[in-house]
């Protein structure tokens, strides 16, 4: 915005801007806010901060940060930014210098999201056979004390209970395994993708939402193991 256009009206904006069906969210980043912002983000740089003090004064000006649900949609909100409405309110829009990057930023969250689907089927898959052929090879082994068990008038259901615990153990293991593994991923990849998305800190992310996380993946995990242990009851498992 403008250098001399008053908070009252950006709020303004924002509020249409929320209004805008293309527009998953907007956030107000006021001259101050900015300012802190770079200061933050370059604190190692002294030559750069010494540069700014001897301006004598904050060069930033205030901005909406907008999101779209896809990145086709931003066109119409950088037409809706320069309507006649805002003229001399709304310094710069910068949505066609930065196309080229949200394009290729969404791109790539969208190979990385069928990606993800993929070796997310693939791996369930192998967690399924795991599960089923180590089930299978311990009903195997447990014949002697599985007819043991029938001679003294064990239900079915109880004998099969032994194999849905073993299967809900396996699964638990491998959500453990699984989240051991993804921390050491995010430990790496954070700092890196920090450099493309200077807004996103995927550490920060997974911290926050690590409880609804493992509760996922327990239930994928468990879900899974019971599942299996199930398959290799009914096709191993004679009542």
């Amino acid at each position: 915005f403008e250098e001399d256009c008053p908070e009252e009206e950006i709020m303004v904006i924002k509020e249409r801007l929320e209004n805008i069906s293309e527009v998953k969210k907007v956030e107000y980043v006021s001259r101050e806010e900015a300012l802190r912002t770079f200061e933050d983000k370059h604190q190692q740089d002294q030559v750069l901060l010494d540069s700014l003090d001897e301006l004598g004064v904050n060069p930033f000006l205030a901005s909406l940060n907008v999101k779209s649900w896809q990145a086709s949609q931003y066109a119409a909100v950088a037409s809706f930014l320069e309507n006649k409405d805002f003229e001399g309110l709304v310094a710069k829009v910068d949505y066609f210098q930065k196309k080229p990057i949200i394009d290729e930023i969404f791109s790539l969250s969208s190979q990385v999201r069928k990606a993800g689907t993929i070796l997310a089927l693939i791996l369930s898959a192998i967690a399924v056979l795991v599960v089923f052929n180590q089930i299978r090879l311990e009903i195997h082994n447990s014949k002697k004390e599985i007819e043991i068990q029938r001679l003294v008038g064990a239900s079915n259901w109880f004998i099969r209970g032994s194999f849905l615990v073993q299967g809900i153990i396996a699964g638990i293991f491998a959500v453990i395994i699984s989240i051991l593994t993804s921390s050491c991923l995010i430990c790496f990849l954070s700092p890196k993708l920090g450099n493309i998305a200077s807004n996103f800190n995927l550490y920060d992310y997974f911290a926050a939402n690590f409880f609804l996380i493992v509760s996922i993946q327990l239930l994928v995990g468990i879900s899974l193991g019971v599942l299996s242990s199930l398959v290799a009851i009914r096709k191993h498992l004679k009542a």
